[in-house]
């Protein structure tokens, strides 16, 4: 952008950001060319404020449209249109202190209209051409135009004698950015042809070249640099979105916080770039305990009385701002989080000043009480544990007092045995203080809580003492049963003998040694392994009581020291080995010895197999004392190999292991397993429990037709009594017909019969009314000759006589067996029945057998009471005899006989 005054004559001064000023008296109208259309906030140029009114300290633009910084930067504030040519505004200057006022007028033209009219004097007057040299020129990034802007105008002195055809080179010309800058042949107009981002092309370095028509050069090439002027197009933007700062609480006014950093790729060192920290939000608001410096970003504390206890965490909302924070400059906010750090400011004081305990005496290692304290400092911190001491009463070092590191209580315990004869009561005083030192006073024994704690000695009766408790014999392994060996001795505290004290066994987890009640030797009863998963570094241990004559009693431990002897070979604990060929041509292997290292390694190894192939194939090399190292040779394919290795430790007791090689085409051992699992994922045809299903459902409806053939072929010679219609219902009788009612037959000699009709009565008919004989109806049963209805079925309506069916076959369609089948089936059945009926539990005729009954016309609808009535008059019982052989057992159990 170019400024200069017409009005008047002087020097022309080139300012910092090469906005050139032409001026006589500062204070005259200034003219700047600018494009027809102005965007918001754009800078247009800029006014030396400084020669016409340096003491100025307030400074006002007559037109709202446009905004005067304090560096003479001329903004707009809305977008602006010249409507015309021109536009004029005041900028005034005035000082509050003295009170003087200056005034600069400011004169907006069109540029394009500028370009022409300088054309055009260009021609009438013909001015002279300036001299050939570096000429300074800029253009404001993201130009709105109009395109192609002229920039200057590159002219040589020659050109007075000489044609002169001008051309550029450089960026921006034949090189990248292309085409952006282009000179008129004949005139040596220089142009751009598009917006530039200074961001990205801070400035361009050109060659420009006079030359003749016919290519004589009067002139040196001209370096030409075209400097893109900044513009305030990007937002400040902070170096993180959310800020974490830590602050010890009580920190003193003033300690710094933390520092927030922004960055801003416009111009440095201008007012683009000059950025401004603001905190905008404290949470919790009340009260304001932070501030930040607005130019570097630092945020310190305002007040002392940052305190933990109340407030754990601040949240600050922070803001940048350009422009040296004026309210047109571009912001972006970012979020602060302030944690307050914990400090030892609250001492640890009992819940109690005061405790009572008590403890038997000879008793060490028992804990008699326990106190707690209350902290209000961070759980789990120096500044929270807290450190127990007894300060007074434990001269004798009888007492101890540790910290809990869970509930942070102090555990007392009694580390020295008490004599009651000596004293029966001791008193204490402990003092708490924490980890951390107390920051709010330096004297530690005013920082510290107390309490004091009574301790009651209580009497006991001395036994045996087990000292030590813990005592050792040394036994070899493998020893024979019946070994002896010293055991476990106590003493008496009186006379310090063992005199008169019996042993006993409490623990012996293996049953391997018996005690001597009377000496506490130990004896082998089984034989002892060093080796034993249960056993711990070759100690085996057992419990021994020690009992006076009055029965009082002590406990000790005898550790039983197993020597190692030779009895376990080494080998190897690895099974399979994988070799990937052809990365790996070899594996390593590792034995093991359970026993200690004088009967351990060094280990040989050696292939342990009298077939030749396995000894061409494979060699072993020792790596040391207990590896070696397991190799193919001549070249093996892949598969599974088992190849016994012989593992003999220093003394020669040894171990063959057969091991499985698998030579696979991996990469590594793992890639191996993997592929082998695929395949057997892949290749195995697996049913599932549904598939199993049907095929068991197919076998078994395979059979169900066979049967079917087979049932159906022979029951065209013999008649299968089948199930009634009523099986679906899961009955074997059905007991709740009740239609139609009894049908009846008369037979030759006088009896009168119930028949099995369709209605569903029983096998064996209710009997019904008699022969008539005096008005009266007795019930006679045969035996032997008489024949009874059974089986033949009638349909209901219809009457047959039993003469119809001695004949050798029933009357009857409805008939379904011969006369003697139905004579052989029924006969002995009705007979038991009836006999059954006859009896009472006593084995006595039942009274309403051997009575008479007077005929009183018709019977019954309900039928016959009597104890011979059959309870399932139901037809269709021929089923009964085709039952399973478990219901015929069953019925036989059942039948009382």
């Amino acid at each position: 952008m170019v400024m200069e005054t017409d009005f008047c004559i002087g020097d022309s001064r080139a300012y910092r950001d090469e906005v050139f000023t032409f001026t006589c008296d500062a204070c005259k109208q200034v003219i700047l060319h600018v494009p027809s259309q102005l965007d918001a906030e754009k800078f247009i140029g800029r006014v030396n404020l400084k020669e016409c009114f340096r003491s100025a300290n307030l400074i006002h633009s007559s037109d709202p449209d446009f905004q005067i910084l304090e560096d003479g930067s001329v903004y707009t504030t809305n977008s602006v249109l010249l409507s015309s040519e021109k536009r004029i505004f005041t900028i005034l200057l005035f000082n509050t202190e003295s009170q003087e006022e200056k005034r600069i007028s400011v004169l907006l033209e069109n540029q394009a209209e500028v370009v022409k009219e300088r054309f055009s004097k260009e021609k009438v007057l013909n001015r002279a051409k300036r001299r050939w040299a570096p000429i300074p020129c800029s253009m404001l990034e993201n130009s709105l135009g109009p395109f192609p802007l002229f920039l200057q105008q590159v002219q040589s002195d020659t050109a007075q004698n000489y044609t002169i055809y001008y051309s550029i080179r450089g960026p921006g010309v034949d090189k990248e950015p292309l085409n952006l800058f282009y000179v008129e042949r004949d005139t040596g107009n220089l142009y751009c042809t598009g917006p530039v981002d200074r961001e990205q092309y801070a400035s361009f370095e050109i060659t420009a070249f006079a030359t003749t028509p016919d290519g004589y050069t009067p002139e040196y090439p001209l370096p030409l640099v075209i400097k893109v002027e900044d513009e305030n197009d990007n937002y400040p933007i902070f170096t993180e979105s959310t800020y974490v700062f830590t602050v010890f609480e009580n920190c003193p006014v003033g300690s710094s916080v933390g520092q927030v950093c922004a960055t801003d790729k416009d111009e440095p060192d201008t007012m683009h770039t000059r950025l401004r920290y603001t905190i905008l939000e404290q949470i919790p608001p009340s009260p304001t305990l932070f501030t930040m410096h607005p130019t570097t970003g630092v945020i310190t504390t305002t007040s002392s009385q940052l305190d933990r206890e109340l407030v754990e965490k601040y949240q600050l909302k922070i803001k940048v701002q350009d422009m040296d924070g004026q309210y047109f400059g571009l912001k972006t906010t970012a979020a602060c989080v302030i944690n307050i750090g914990d400090v030892n400011d609250n001492l640890p004081t009992f819940t109690r000043t005061s405790y009572m305990t008590s403890v038997e005496e000879n008793t060490i290692d028992v804990e008699i009480l326990r106190v707690s304290v209350e902290d209000k400092d961070l759980v789990g911190t120096p500044n929270w544990r807290a450190n127990y001491t007894i300060l007074t009463g434990n001269e004798n070092g009888n007492f101890k007092i540790v910290t809990d590191p869970k509930t942070n209580e102090g555990v007392l315990c009694v580390v020295k045995p008490l004599n009651y004869e000596e004293k029966q009561q001791v008193t204490l005083q402990i003092g708490v203080v924490n980890e951390a030192p107390y920051t709010r006073d330096s004297g530690s024994r005013l920082a510290m809580s107390t309490a004091t704690v009574t301790v009651t000695i209580v009497n006991q009766d001395e036994g045996p003492e087990c000292r030590p408790p813990t005592q050792i014999v040394r036994i070899k392994e493998n020893s024979p049963p019946g070994t002896r060996s010293n055991g476990y001795r106590a003493y008496d505290p009186e006379g310090r003998s063992d005199h008169g004290i019996r042993y006993k066994k409490l623990s012996d987890p293996k049953g391997w040694v018996t005690i001597d009640e009377n000496s506490g030797s130990i004896k082998v009863f089984r034989s002892l392994d060093r080796e034993a998963e249960t056993i711990r570094n070759g100690i085996y241990n057992i419990t021994v009581l020690a009992l006076d004559k009055d029965g009082r009693s002590c406990t000790g431990t005898l550790g039983i020291v197993l020597e190692d002897v030779n009895d376990n070979g080494p080998f190897i604990p690895q099974k399979t080995v994988v070799i990937c060929k052809p990365t790996m041509t070899s594996a390593e292997i590792v034995a093991i010895d359970p026993d200690e290292p004088e009967n351990g390694p060094p280990f040989d190894f050696s292939l342990e197999s009298s077939d030749s192939r396995v000894q061409r194939t494979w060699r072993l090399a020792r790596i040391n004392d207990t590896a070696a190292r397991l190799s193919y040779q001549n070249d093996p394919p892949f598969g599974s190999y088992e190849v016994p290795i012989r593992v003999s430790d220093r003394l020669g007791l040894s171990t063959v292991t057969s091991l499985n090689v698998i030579i696979c085409d991996c990469i590594t051992p793992s890639d191996c397993a993997t592929r082998s699992r695929e395949r057997s994922g892949n290749g195995d045809v697996r049913l599932g429990p549904w598939a199993i299903l049907a095929i068991l459902l197919g076998i078994a409806m395979l059979f169900c037709i066979l049967f079917t053939l087979v049932c159906g072929t022979s029951g065209t010679t013999k008649q299968v009594k089948t199930l009634p219609d009523d099986l679906p219902q899961q009955n074997l009788l059905v007991s709740n017909t009740e239609a139609p009612g009894d049908d009846k037959v008369y037979s030759t000699n006088g009896f009168t019969t119930h028949t099995v009709g369709m209605s569903g009565q029983g096998i064996c008919g209710t009997l019904g009314p008699g022969v008539k004989n005096g008005g009266q109806e007795t019930i006679e049963m045969m035996k032997g000759g008489h024949q009874t209805l059974d089986t033949c079925r009638v349909a209901t309506g219809h009457h047959h006589t039993l003469d119809s069916c001695r004949g050798g076959h029933v009357e009857t369609d409805n008939c379904r067996y011969n006369y003697s089948e139905w004579y052989s089936f029924t006969q002995p059945r009705l007979c038991e029945k009836v006999h059954l009926c006859n009896e009472d539990d006593n084995d006595k005729h039942a009274q309403d057998y051997v009575l008479t009954y007077s005929y009183e016309g018709k019977g019954s609808l309900a039928g016959s009471i009597s104890c011979c009535s059959d309870q399932q008059q139901e037809d269709g019982l021929e089923f009964l005899n085709n039952l399973e052989p478990k219901f015929s057992t069953l019925a036989e159990a059942c039948v009382k006989r």
